[in-house]
């Protein structure tokens, strides 16, 4: 049976006005991080905590974030290629920001904004979780929009044409990550609203990173190898990529962390 795929051919600008561009990556990056932010504002309001301190932290987060995605990038997927190119890590505006990077970035943002308040570390990335999954859906949006981290061919009516790349119909792998993510963000808002304080703090961090992560390493196996060299490793019959082994050690963080909240719930 002949199958008619969908052509993805949008522009990246949303608005142009000369030296200014307005791309639609950049609006669904900082859109997620704002909107994050009011849902930090009304869980703190919610727990009649001060929030005054969430605009010093939101400043961290998204510091964070895009240092450690920039240099997770460089250093797990081009390294070859910055090795020769030093002065290029610094050129954000061209592209190449890894989440893995991104997630161990702003861990260590929240350490270091901890010692503005009395909160245990595990509290703030609890409440984190909710601003970190839906940003990770808006920004897989901006990556459709770049017609950026394609799936592999297919010829099934899934298949998109990126026509941006080639004429090839490929998995919107994008679009099955940002999907996976809301889930993740519906799961956790529910899992705040009905079960909050009858486990120990790290009992959302644990939901998110072992929840993001699957979803990460299962959409792997259908996605273009983004690192610019092999690992020549596999489970079973399926080739395992960069993407697939940075994802594991989250996975089993998040696990344990479940576990020793549970273990340690309130009496």
């Amino acid at each position: 049976m002949d199958v008619t795929h969908f052509v993805w051919n949008p522009s990246p600008i949303l608005l142009d006005l000369g030296p200014l561009q307005l791309r639609w990556y950049g609006l669904l990056f900082v859109s997620g991080f704002m909107i994050g932010y009011y849902i930090m504002q009304w869980m703190y309001q919610r727990e009649g905590k001060d929030t005054k301190q969430l605009d010093r932290l939101l400043f961290y987060m998204f510091a964070g974030a895009v240092i450690g995605a920039r240099l997770g990038h460089v250093i797990f997927y081009e390294p070859e290629y910055y090795s020769q190119h030093l002065l290029e890590v610094l050129y954000i505006w061209k592209g190449g920001l890894a989440s893995h990077g991104g997630t161990v970035g702003m861990l260590i943002a929240t350490m270091l904004f901890q010692k503005y308040s009395k909160e245990p570390f595990l509290y703030f990335t609890d409440r984190l979780t909710l601003p970190v999954a839906l940003g990770a859906t808006t920004i897989r949006l901006g990556n459709f929009f770049n017609s950026e981290i394609l799936g592999v061919k297919t010829d099934s009516v899934f298949g998109i044409i990126f026509s941006r790349v080639d004429n090839v119909p490929r998995h919107p792998a994008q679009l099955y990550e940002s999907a996976a993510y809301l889930f993740t963000f519906l799961l956790l808002f529910y899992l705040y609203k009905t079960k909050a304080g009858k486990w120990a703090n790290g009992y959302l961090t644990g939901i998110l990173f072992t929840s993001i992560f699957s979803w990460r390493f299962l959409i792997e196996f259908i996605k273009q190898e983004q690192a610019d060299y092999s690992l020549g490793l596999y489970f079973y019959t399926w080739q395992l990529n960069v993407g697939h082994l940075l994802s594991i050690p989250f996975i089993i963080f998040g696990i344990v962390l479940i576990i020793r909240s549970i273990k340690n719930k309130p009496a």
